[in-house]
Parts: C-alpha cells; sequence; structure tokens
C-alpha cells in the first residue's frame, strides 16, 4: 500500500503515473500547484499520447535534472506495421500503407540489428530543439526539419506478445534520449514494410519503478510521498562544523585541514541532522555538485 504524506518537504521527488491525454508540462504545474512548490520540473518528458512513470522534482531537487538526463528508461509499447503517420504514432496523419504481413519470426531474427549503440535519427515530429524551436512547431507550421543522428543505446527489446495480426507489444530498456516512435520506424524498415508507435507506457527511470508512483486523483487526495533527496545517493557521510557549514551556504569553498584528511571523490554533506549536498574532494578543497541548503 502506498503511504500517506501530509506534511510537504521543501525539496524531493515525486513519482507521477502520468495520464494520456495531457503534456509533462502540464502534470508537473498540476503537481506543484497542489504540492505548493516554488518551482517543479520533470525528469524525462513523455509525449502528450505518452503514460506512465514521470519523476517531478520539487524546488531544489530541480537541479538533478542533469543528474537523472543520463539514467536508462524501460517502456511498454505497441507497434503496428503495414502502415504509418508523419508523426510516426497515432497523433499525425497517414502517410503510406501496404499489406505486407509481418511475423513473429521475422521480428525476432530483426531484433538484434536495433540492440547496441548507435546513431538514431529523431522523428521530424519531437520536443528536440532546433535553433530554439521545437521540431514538431517547424514541422507543424510547414517548415523543413533538418535532424542529426543521436547516439543512443538500445540494451535490449523483448517482443512480449503478438496481440492481432501485425499488431505486437514489447519492452524496450534503452538510453536517455532514444525515440521510441523511431524504432517503430527503423523495426519496420528492416521488414520491408511501414511502422507506427501506438501506444508508450514508461515503467522505469533510473531506480524509480511505476509500481512506486502516484496518479493525479491520488495526489490531489493527498495520498503521496515525496522522496527526500538523501535517499537517492549512496555516497559516504561528511559532518561539517557551524563554521564550515556557514561558508558552504554562503557558496565558498571550504579547504579542509589535517582534522578532515579526505581522499578525492563525492561525499555526503550533513550539519548534525541536516542534509547539506552532494559535494566533491578534489587535492582538500570541497565544491557542491549538488546543494539542497
Amino acid at each position: 500500500m502506498k503511504a500517506v504524506n501530509n506534511t510537504i518537504l521543501k525539496t524531493g521527488i515525486i513519482l507521477v503515473n502520468k495520464p494520456r491525454g495531457l503534456s509533462s508540462f502540464t502534470v508537473v504545474n498540476i503537481v506543484r500547484k497542489r504540492l505548493g512548490a516554488k518551482k517543479a520540473g520533470h525528469l524525462g518528458t513523455l509525449d502528450v499520447a505518452g503514460e506512465g512513470l514521470l519523476p517531478v522534482a520539487l524546488d531544489k531537487a530541480t537541479c538533478l535534472f542533469d543528474y537523472y538526463l543520463s539514467k536508462d528508461k524501460i517502456y511498454k509499447t505497441v507497434f503496428e506495421f503495414g502502415w504509418t503517420t508523419d508523426t510516426l504514432d497515432l497523433e499525425g496523419k497517414e502517410t503510406n500503407r501496404n499489406d505486407k504481413i509481418i511475423s513473429r519470426e521475422e521480428i525476432l531474427k530483426v531484433i538484434p540489428t536495433l540492440e547496441g549503440k548507435y546513431p538514431q535519427m529523431p522523428p521530424q515530429y519531437s520536443a528536440k530543439k532546433i535553433n530554439g524551436q521545437k521540431a514538431y512547431d517547424i514541422a507543424r507550421s510547414g517548415g523543413q526539419v533538418e535532424l542529426k543522428p543521436k547516439e543512443i543505446r538500445v540494451y535490449s527489446i523483448k517482443l512480449l506478445q503478438e496481440i492481432k495480426p501485425n499488431v505486437f507489444e514489447f519492452e524496450i530498456h534503452c538510453s536517455s534520449g532514444t525515440y521510441i516512435r523511431s524504432i517503430a520506424r527503423d523495426m519496420a524498415d528492416r521488414l520491408s514494410t511501414f511502422g507506427v508507435m501506438q501506444s508508450i507506457l514508461r515503467t522505469k527511470c533510473s531506480d524509480f519503478t511505476l509500481e512506486n508512483a502516484y496518479t493525479l486523483e491520488e495526489i490531489k487526495k493527498g495520498n503521496y510521498q515525496i522522496i527526500n533527496v538523501e535517499t537517492l545517493f549512496d555516497y559516504t557521510k561528511i559532518y561539517f562544523n557551524e563554521e564550515q557549514t556557514q561558508r558552504l551556504k554562503n557558496g565558498q569553498f571550504v579547504k579542509v585541514g589535517i582534522e578532515m584528511a579526505l581522499k578525492d571523490g563525492v561525499y555526503k554533506a550533513y550539519y548534525g541532522q541536516e542534509f547539506l549536498g552532494v559535494f566533491e574532494s578534489n587535492n582538500k578543497v570541497l565544491k557542491f555538485i549538488y546543494k539542497f541548503m
């Protein structure tokens, strides 16, 4: 059973089960207003048609965006072969169609060619920015989007089931920045047909899982739990005195003496029971990586 939390932390992460039909930006705004956070941001966008796990960082935890930018993700998705759209999903206009029927055996043969590290071409309609503009805004206004391939990594593609002829469900474990719609396109191309993504559900992001996420209805009712950022980092704890803590809070470097002979590395900083953040020690000079004071 999910815990009920009536105390709003100033800083933390809440796992949201994003519904289909809402943008990630809209979901973040709903959560921010309900929880009374000054600022909030998601740790990896989902398309409007996408569903599932959307980690939302609150207040000072928004500094963790870069930390989670490179984290792996897992999706469940349904591809349909034999036709496609300009957006590679059901939101777009049909562009191509044929009557070829694809078998499980054919799919299993091409899956290994889509696993591993390789440059992937993003969809024409995507949130990728081109000279400050989102690609889908340029495409929708009739402009030509000049996209460049981006190196991604697909760890595994599992064929889960054949739902009906030409409609298959997959589980895909991939690096951040991977477009599942592009995998549908590329898989179809290898099968000498067309492909479209029918649905996408994110089930995992880094160590966060969908089973621990809360619906917007649960959050509105106050049935949720915020993850304390302190629990996200598995580093050695170091305690500072009052003078050192004040210097750190003022953004100053702290040079440690013989009383704190730290090896070079990353640590969690505390003043008493107060979690200050994560810092790096380099040649006896301390510098914050993530500050939560």
